[in-house]
């Protein structure tokens, strides 16, 4: 019989670099079902419209389909009554799929160990002092912590997604993991261009804006890129991306900032083509948005931190500033020399293309399933 291959995910509730992960391994094991806690097609890609999915008894509830975080006191029970029947489960994790039973053997794809119970502060940004996720974290926390550290330990294998995330893990769990960077897909550039509405495609017809792509959570620093542009009346900037941050960041922004949310790939082919530099301010596990600029020609400006130092060289494919302030950010737009090669962008980025990533994957995969024939004819 053909081994049994299964895909694991914390969520399928959002577009995102983890998602699109969880996309690639599904065309390296197209026959394989995903298991995830929550799936709400209106809010993710739409080609996981066309796989098996199998959810928790959870989903049912809309509310927390449409925020899983509302949901944290019930969800290390409901991932650990996740039994996934299988040879192999590769598990792609930012802090619950990596605990989900399995009759086989497991391997875990590690965006980060849970922010929420190491990187709290990054989480809950300016929650206040008697917020409901601040107080429910300070509750549940020591529980979480050592029900997520015994998950860990129960893999066959890890492997981190960047350099910042080995280091984490090691950190956190104690032992060393392999590092895979997550795929680049050609999609991102490849494909036909759709206009965004009329409104703001009025105002960024004229190539030369700068762009970010972010969840509009606190730790991404969106807000500090916003404020930079408030001293730049002259340079236009567009956010796109959703969150709980976005009425907040939407109330701040100046006329030359505007907010998008909900676009197709078509049209994120379409702001990328235009924009003339990528800002990211956050620390990162993994910079995939400089890829995904990258794609088109597009350098990109980022802080010198986290993921980004894996996916952009300095002087190739984009710049960095030392700070999320807007005064570093303001500097970096205006006086730092930006890459001018479009296709020296271009090359740089060809070297993380999902055919690596996939190739990776299947290899570890028959490794071990190598393994477990082994030891089972002894």
């Amino acid at each position: 019989m053909a081994p049994r291959i299964a895909i694991a995910h914390d969520y399928i509730t959002q577009r995102g670099g983890a998602e699109r992960v969880v996309l690639s391994l599904a065309t390296a094991f197209p026959e394989a079902e995903i298991h995830t806690l929550f799936y709400e097609p209106e809010q993710t890609y739409p080609e996981f419209r066309e796989m098996r999915i199998r959810t928790s008894g959870l989903n049912r509830i809309g509310a927390f389909r449409r925020d899983p975080r509302i949901a944290l006191p019930l969800l290390a029970s409901a991932s650990s009554r996740m039994r996934i029947d299988a040879d192999v489960v590769i598990a792609s994790s930012s802090g619950w799929a990596h605990a989900y039973p399995t009759t086989g053997r497991k391997i875990v794809y590690c965006h980060s160990p849970a922010r929420w119970l190491y990187l709290a502060e990054d989480y809950l940004g300016v929650a206040g002092r008697l917020d409901p996720k601040r107080l429910a974290l300070s509750v549940l926390s020591p529980f979480l912590r050592r029900w997520d550290r015994t998950a860990a330990h129960q893999a066959d294998s890890y492997l981190a997604n960047s350099s910042v995330v080995k280091e984490r893990i090691r950190n956190v769990y104690g032992f060393e993991a392999e590092t895979l960077f997550p795929p680049f897909s050609p999609d991102v550039a490849e494909g036909p261009q759709e206009r965004i509405d009329a409104q703001i495609s009025g105002w960024a017809d004229d190539p030369g804006y700068f762009l970010v792509v972010s969840r509009l959570q606190p730790y991404k620093h969106v807000d500090v890129v916003i404020e930079a542009f408030r001293s730049m009346p002259q340079n236009r900037l567009l956010v796109v991306g959703k969150g709980p941050e976005r009425d907040r960041l939407q109330a701040m922004a100046p006329a030359n900032v505007r907010l998008v949310e909900g676009l197709s790939d078509a049209q994120m082919r379409w702001a990328y083509a235009r924009a003339s530099a990528l800002i990211c301010a956050s620390h990162e596990d993994f910079g995939l948005t400089p890829l995904e600029a990258g794609a088109h020609g597009v350098p990109t400006i980022a802080l010198r931190a986290g993921g980004y130092l894996d996916t952009i060289e300095e002087g190739v494919n984009g710049i960095f500033f030392d700070e999320a302030t807007p005064l570093c950010i303001r500097s970096a737009v205006q006086e730092a020399p930006m890459p001018e090669d479009r296709e020296d962008v271009r090359a740089h980025v060809a070297a993380f293309g999902e055919d690596r990533f996939i190739a990776a994957i299947r290899g570890r995969v028959d490794d071990m399933l190598h393994e477990t024939r082994r030891a089972d004819s002894q």
